[in-house]
This record gives C-alpha cells, structure tokens and sequence, in this order.
C-alpha cells in the first residue's frame, strides 16, 4: 500500500444521517492542507444506507476505503480493523458523529514533534472547549465511570473516552493485535496496553460537542462495561499484554 501522511479511520453503525456530512467535512478540510490522506470507513454490519452512501463518495473521492463487518461486532472491533488497514505515518480515530472537529487534527500533530507516540483528546482537561453538553444523567454516569476506571486503570489519563486519537504508524501493530475487547471500553485497553509497552501518551484538551443521537445508552450497556474492565485485570494478570 501507498504510505499516507495520514489516515482517518471512522467505525460507522447505522450512520446514514451522519456518514456523509463527516466525509465531506474531512475531504473539504484536509484537502486544504498539505497532506497525503486516506479515509477507511469500517461498516459495523450497519442495516441501513451507510454502506451505500461511502461507496458513492469513493466515486467522488479515490482516497476512501470501505471495509465491511458481515455482522455488527463493536465500535473496539472496528476500529482495531480500521487501524490494522490504514497506511498513514499517523492514524486518527474519529467518531462519525466529529463530536470533535476535524480541525482538532493540526492541535494533534504537532506534538507527534515531541517524541509522543500517541495524543488523545481530552475533554476534562483545562483549555478543553465543551461547547454542548452531555445531558445531567449521562454526564453523572460518565463520571462514575471515570471514577471507577482512574482507580484501576490509567490515573494519570483524564479522559479515555473522547473519540479522537492519533497513533504513529510504529505502534499500531504492537497495540491492535494485542486489543481484545471490542466494545465501548476499548479504549481503556488500547491506553493500557500502550502503557504497559512503554509508549508516550500525550493527552489534549480538544473542542467538544455532544450529539444527542449518540448511540451508546450507557445504563443499558452498564454490565458490558463492568465485564469489560475486570477483563483487562485478568487479561493483565494472564500477561496477554506483555
């Protein structure tokens, strides 16, 4: 594969109103840059038009890869193939919603100068702009959950959950194979394991506005969450992620 200046990986569920609108708002302002870009789309077994939508823009745009999921395995699913299948020197996981904007991505990179392997957004911390917020009951269980997970996991990372990270090509191979939850929680084990490998975290504060349509319903998926986080200790404990 051609080597890119970077790749935008999209996981996409049932995103037919939304896919569109970000693919043109990602072509529009990186081909203003001075950059060498691909966007892969993964499907997560959608059963609406979100395929049919990415393949008519690949006709638009030549820089834009599908990749199909038979059946709806997960946002950590998709994104691990997203990843495994992208050929940029940096990789950018953006969700379909762009809850942060594409032009977070000129704030990202220049820090990649610095010797981090890996910069993540971060909407806890100081100089993060949250222009819409999350509604009162999502914002207390999202709090909860950062609670319980900087005591088990990562204390010094604010903010695992923003949907907006980028990797160094070096590392993705080492981290993906190793990831193993591909649910909501996979970036808790993505950091993780990047933690454990040794690698430099460099967290962001981005801009942030929340989507009402999002589709993580976070009491209904509370048991996954749960199941996923002593996951890690065990995994952990069996030296998976060595």
């Amino acid at each position: 594969m051609e080597e890119k200046d970077l790749t935008v990986v999209i996981p996409a569920y049932n995103e037919e109103k939304r896919i569109g609108k970000t693919i043109n708002a990602i072509e529009e302002y990186l081909s203003k840059k001075d950059f060498n870009f691909e966007i892969v789309v993964v499907n997560d077994g959608s059963y609406d038009l979100t395929s049919n939508i990415v393949k008519e823009l690949s006709l638009k745009y030549k820089n834009i890869k599908l990749i199909e999921n038979e059946v709806n395995r997960g946002k950590g699913y998709s994104v691990k193939c997203g990843m495994l299948n992208s050929c940029g020197r940096y990789v950018l996981f953006i969700d379909a919603d762009m809850s942060t904007p594409i032009s977070e991505i000129e704030n990202i990179l220049k820090f990649f100068k610095l010797d981090f392997d890996i910069i993540i957004g971060s909407r806890r911390m100081r100089g993060s702009k949250v222009k819409i917020c999350q509604p009162p009951f999502r914002r207390f269980l999202g709090w909860l959950f950062h609670i319980i997970r900087r005591i088990f996991y990562l204390y010094s990372i604010k903010d695992t959950q923003c949907g907006f990270k980028c990797f160094k090509k070096e590392v993705i191979k080492p981290i993906f194979t190793r990831e193993t939850i591909d649910g909501f929680v996979f970036d808790v084990e993505v950091l993780f394991i990047a933690k454990k490998l040794g690698y430099k975290i460099k967290e962001v504060p981005v801009v942030w506005i929340d989507d009402i349509r999002s589709t993580l319903i976070p009491h209904k998926h509370l048991k996954e969450v749960i199941r996923d986080l002593i996951k890690i200790r065990i995994n952990n404990f069996k030296g998976l992620y060595k």
